[in-house]
């Protein structure tokens, strides 16, 4: 028995285990979006009015340690990022950088979480759905063949069903593709807010030492 006839083989044993895999992969993708959701909107806050803020109460004469806990009790990342570097202030220059850096870095991995599942699906459930339809296909035509009483009728029937294997997996595909788009734009926003605080506080730092 060749190649061939070993696929028509397994195409005939059905493709419902593809219906399951994309409901699984629909569960999986909205679960991690869901979960992105709730992450992201934790660390919510206005960005420009935080870093005026930041700004006006270094240049107000506070302490370091008085800045750093108002930080601290910000749930923004850029907050965490400069309460961090406050809090290394007594150590120098170098100290706050590299303390900040290190936390931006770690925060990365944290923000990341999910992208990578999401892209996936993103970019294979379509396959798999097409793939569904394929062997849906196959067994209406081997079907066709082997029953000649088989009108047209009865083909179109079987190959309409063999297509909504493909129209499952856009529909997983499609939200997946929207959420992986936004969180990844997200990510790239709050890396360079974060960046921006960790210059506005190297600066102050600076400018307090000259």
């Amino acid at each position: 028995m060749g190649i061939t006839a070993q696929f028509l083989k397994f195409a005939l044993m059905g493709a419902e285990w593809v219906m399951i895999l994309l409901v699984a992969c629909s569960i999986l993708s909205f679960t991690v979006i869901i979960e992105r959701a709730f992450f992201f909107f934790k660390m919510r806050g206005d960005f420009g009015l935080f870093a005026k803020e930041l700004t006006e109460r270094l240049n107000s004469g506070d302490s370091l340690e008085k800045t750093a806990a108002w930080c601290a009790g910000n749930q923004m990342l850029e907050a965490n990022v400069a309460a961090v570097g406050l809090e290394r202030g007594k150590d120098g220059h170098k100290a706050m950088e590299n303390s900040m850096n290190a936390t931006i870095i770690a925060s990365r991995t944290k923000l990341d979480k999910g992208l990578t599942l999401l892209g996936t699906l993103g970019s294979n459930t379509p396959f798999i759905g097409l793939f569904g339809t394929v062997i849906g296909i196959i067994q209406a035509f081997h079907a066709l063949s082997n029953n000649n009483a088989s009108g047209p009728e009865v083909v179109m029937a079987s190959i309409s069903e063999a297509l909504v294997a493909t129209a499952v997996g856009l529909m997983v595909a499609i939200p997946a593709v929207i959420a992986f788009n936004v969180l990844s734009r997200t990510v790239k926003t709050k890396m360079a807010n974060s960046e921006t605080i960790a210059r506005i506080v190297l600066s102050y730092n600076v400018a307090d030492k000259v």
